[in-house]
């Protein structure tokens, strides 16, 4: 099939390519695919684990994706030869090409600058206090320059400082959020990989990985003894661990503290095989109860409260 690529597909066809039934295409394109339980599979490659019908993984390569990396993957196709043969694939035909959006001049991202302290540390404290994190903790995090209110929004700011201790990341997280989700954030220029963490204790040869600085700070109120080796993603890419393991090279066992849900299962996954595959151990852990270390920590607290 030659594709008709003369313009650049838009984002509308991607999102519609990326919707394909992936068992349903791989039948067309000659695979033989057959379902193992929850996921789908091939004859022809049983590594291949495809779940909930739009994204595999083939864990004989350490690598996954959706319908269009597939044909990019194993029908060598371009990127846009493989939107194209998706949109054909469901019967639809391209877009008209966009007109050029006016030019409008790129604003430059600014230096990265840490937002302006509050004086004092009252309504961080009182948010963290109400999300279940230990007053002793909050004030160690504080004393240690990882934590402050911002003065002017009175945000959370979680503050991300590399091997020399320079902070080179910051994370804002609102302290109001009774109706719902507070504001979240990263601070303009922020270095993703170096996110949030811990100092490294050279006695320890492990290094503990969550998603967010809250559910590290929860953990850590869990675990009182934790005092160094954890860093906090800031999201699910994985910069910040790579960063943590060149600057300290002893470490070799990974634990994986991800979320309890879908994509942080995925995600732990995908880093247990890509790190085991370079040498180093990996096991994971996950909250007992609840979505996230945070989320059991405070139905800890509750049921303590309960029990009174």
């Amino acid at each position: 099939m030659q594709a008709n690529t003369a313009h650049r597909v838009t984002s509308a066809e991607i999102a519609i390519a990326k919707e394909t039934d992936l068992p349903d295409l791989l039948s067309s394109l000659g695979y033989q695919v057959k379902r193992i339980g929850s996921y789908h599979t091939t004859k022809e490659m049983d590594s291949l684990r495809i779940k909930d019908r739009r994204t595999w993984f083939r864990y004989s390569e350490g690598i996954g994706g959706d319908a269009i990396s597939f044909l990019q993957r194993f029908e060598n196709k371009s990127f846009p030869e493989a939107v194209e043969y998706l949109l054909s694939y469901q019967g639809r035909s391209r877009d008209p090409p966009e007109q050029p959006p006016e030019q409008i001049p790129a604003r430059e991202k600014g230096p990265f600058q840490l937002p302006p302290p509050c004086e004092e540390q009252r309504r961080v404290f009182a948010y963290l206090r109400k999300r279940g994190i230990a007053s002793q903790v909050i004030r160690d995090f504080i004393q240690a320059g990882l934590l402050y209110e911002d003065a002017e929004h009175h945000n959370c700011v979680f503050v991300g400082r590399d091997g020399s201790v320079k902070p080179k990341f910051a994370s804002k997280r609102g302290t109001f959020d009774l109706n719902g989700a507070g504001f979240k954030g990263d601070v303009t220029g922020s270095d993703k990989d170096v996110a949030f963490r811990l100092p490294c204790n050279p006695a320890l040869n492990w290094v503990a990985v969550f998603e967010a600085p809250i559910d590290l700070m929860s953990f850590c109120t869990l675990h009182r003894e934790v005092r160094s080796n954890v860093i906090a993603l800031c999201g699910l890419h994985s910069g910040a661990l790579d960063t943590y393991l060149r600057e300290h090279p002893h470490l070799r066992h990974i634990i994986l503290c991800l979320d309890a849900d879908e994509p942080g299962r995925a995600a732990a996954e995908r880093m247990k095989l890509e790190y085991e595959q370079t040498g180093f151990r990996v096991s994971t852990r996950t909250p007992k109860r609840g979505k996230d270390w945070n989320e059991y920590l405070q139905q800890r607290v509750s049921a303590r409260e309960r029990g009174r």
